[in-house]
């Protein structure tokens, strides 16, 4: 399960067949007197779409975009055509570093942490509106302030509306014209488990499906029970009787212990218009290293899964673990594709799993076609619960490949795959006591510091579909935690943590084009999309600014916002970077700095300096969000902790 501000490796603040189960999901009602128009988008084959519609592009989630306008031959005279920094509209917005931005008739739409949408003009850049949740909804996920960074990773567009999850487990549909509030429901309401005081939340972009909104689970790692749901898009009213359920409910088949639980569904699903079917990721089961509650096969997590969109019936599994005890979710969204494989065209299923390896599977059977090819290094054994017994795993807690998307490109029938090669030291907990510490916060898991000789890096690997194997991989100086767009022109654009946006010529590995973005941490896949004829590549950079590309832009990358040093008026007091560090980091790195889901702090000092310390505050680094702390907030926490030796 994906932590929403823990990091991992070298960094600071670094992270980290069931029948009783699904027996009611049978009895679901299917019956949907809502939005019935039948979307029947495919891969590459929209001629009439321009914008970039849904998270993944289509509802098969490929990534793959028709527009030709920006090409091999011409993409060096890209350049930025308009930039806009969230914080200039509103200065209390956390980050937008995951979103991934949807374009409807000329309308960008973008979200942030807390849940604020924005509307803007994707041609020019101005904002259209902005829509903050109402106080009760603000106050509820202040509530409980360990949650307030968790990301909100993009919207549904459909019919005029637009439709957000929130943070507390709410499903909210806006007016899309001028941002109004038309209804909102909670989770709990018809589930009352489901509620942030029982460890959920929500941090994926809905979908929107032939007339529903399909919604899934975060919180896996805490002990929640993982589910998928939907909703009819006109009412919000429940369209299955109950959510499908991952894992079992808590005392039932495998899952004995008081945290035991996990599963989540934390990434957007993907839909054959063809069949209806549905098909998702399932995170990790929990707790995470300690598995004495969880023995044997621990179904469906670390799976990829498939459904009857309508009606919420079961079609088929495929476990990528069997038995967990890495955080190897699968995490990342499965593509659909009609592709040449063995020769003649079928319809599959693929997804890179944080275990480094990428799988395939027939879309209707889910019988395998390629059963695990790995595309980072892999090296694991078990996890010891003595601190001096730890080993670096291969691959750490990010993967692998995370929640960043692989792209298909029709022409070479590639798949290309963004890999993160970077191990953890890992520490299970001891015993059941143990588990009960640190707030019942991701139980069971610890993890250390990286020594400072590891080779830590991303990957690009293509793979042949026809035949499985890998037609080239390179390396890249940064953990890949974008993802890839793919153009008609055999392009593909991905960012970079280090700031950097490039276009890849995919045939030949080629990088063609690339430029600064004027902030750091790229964690998104490019939204490409056309307004009037023109090509727009779109991302979001430094946590909080939009940056849009395309041929003939003469714009620098614009300076930091000069708002960030003033959030909280830190300049005008007295700072007490305990509290700052209570508020802001206590969570995952613990009570004492002792470490918890995220590695020991007790003697920082030692490995970095206040200035290393300072730009990993500000910019984030691996899992952790940039500006969990500004201005003299951050330089006063960075000074305390580089005095810890």
């Amino acid at each position: 399960m994906r932590r929403f501000f823990k990091a991992t490796g070298s960094v600071l603040l670094a992270s980290m067949v069931i029948i009783g189960c699904q027996s009611n999901n049978n009895k679901n009602n299917a019956n949907n007197q809502g939005e019935n128009k039948k979307t029947t988008q495919n891969q590459a084959n929209q001629a009439k779409e321009t914008g970039f519609p849904n998270w993944g592009y289509d509802l098969q989630h490929t990534r793959h975009v028709p527009y030709k306008e920006i090409t091999k031959d011409n993409v060096k005279k890209m350049g930025i055509v308009w930039q806009q920094d969230i914080l200039d509209w509103n200065k209390d917005v956390p980050n937008l570093q995951e979103d991934f931005p949807v374009v409807h008739d000329g309308v960008m739409y973008v979200t942030s942490a807390k849940n604020h949408v924005f509307a803007i003009d994707a041609a020019s850049g101005k904002k259209i509106w902005a829509w903050t949740p109402p106080k009760n909804v603000m106050d509820h996920i202040n509530s409980l302030p360990w949650q307030s960074n968790v990301a909100s990773r993009g919207v549904a567009v459909a019919n005029g509306n637009v439709y957000v999850l929130m943070i507390d487990n709410r499903l909210a549909k806006l007016d899309a014209k001028n941002g109004k509030l038309l209804k909102m429901v909670n989770f709990w309401d018809h589930e009352p488990s489901i509620k942030l005081e029982n460890r959920y939340y929500e941090s994926s972009a809905p979908m929107y499906y032939d007339g529903n909104i399909y919604v899934g689970s975060s919180g896996g790692d805490n002990g929640t029970r993982g589910f998928v749901w939907a909703f009819k898009a006109d009412t919000l009213e429940p369209l299955w009787k109950e959510p499908f359920w991952t894992v079992p409910e808590r005392g039932k088949g495998w899952a004995k212990g008081k945290y035991t639980g996990g599963g989540s569904v934390w990434t957007p699903m993907s839909f054959d218009p063809d069949t209806d079917m549905m098909y998702f990721a399932v995170g990790n089961p929990a707790p995470d290293f300690y598995d004495a509650d969880r023995k044997g096969k621990n179904p469906y997590t670390d799976s990829i899964v498939a459904l009857d969109s309508k009606t919420g019936k079961f079609k088929w599994a495929s476990s990528q673990v069997d038995h967990d005890v890495w955080d190897y979710d699968a995490a990342a969204t499965p593509m659909i594709l009609n592709a040449k494989v063995g020769g003649k065209k079928q319809k599959v299923v693929v997804e890179g799993g944080k275990n480094g390896k990428w799988y395939a599977w027939d879309a209707k059977t889910g019988k395998t076609i390629y059963d695990g090819v790995p595309f980072v290094k892999i090296q694991h054994s078990s996890v010891p619960s003595d601190e001096s017994k730890v080993k670096l795993q291969w691959p750490g807690t990010p993967g692998g490949e995370s929640y960043a998307p692989q792209t298909y490109d029709p022409d070479t029938n590639y798949v290309l795959i963004p890999g993160i090669n970077s191990p953890n030291l890992m520490v299970a907990a001891k015993d059941a006591k143990e588990i009960a510490k640190d707030n019942n916060t991701f139980p069971g898991t610890k993890i250390l510091p990286l020594p400072k000789d590891v080779d830590v890096s991303g990957t690009i690997t293509a793979i042949d579909m026809n035949t499985g194997k890998k037609v080239y991989q390179r390396k890249t100086d940064d953990p890949m935690y974008g993802g890839f767009t793919s153009t008609a022109t055999g392009l593909a654009f991905y960012g970079e943590l280090g700031g950097k946006v490039n276009a890849l010529d995919i045939k030949n590995n080629k990088v063609l084009w690339s430029m600064d973005s004027g902030g750091k941490q790229i964690k998104m896949a490019p939204s490409v999309y056309t307004v009037d004829g023109k090509e727009y590549v779109a991302v979001i950079t430094g946590g909080t600014k939009v940056v849009v590309y395309g041929l003939g832009g003469k714009l620098k990358p614009g300076a930091v916002n000069k708002n960030a040093k003033l959030q909280g008026q830190a300049d005008v007091v007295k700072v007490d970077p305990m509290a700052v560090y209570k508020r802001s980091c206590v969570s995952c790195h613990g009570d004492n700095l002792q470490g918890a889901t995220a590695p020991n702090l007790q003697h920082i000092g030692k490995t970095m300096s206040k200035q290393d310390i300072l730009n990993q505050i500000l910019n984030g680094g691996d899992r952790m969000p940039a500006g969990l702390a500004k201005g003299k907030e951050a330089e006063a926490l960075a000074d305390w902790l580089s005095k810890k030796k």
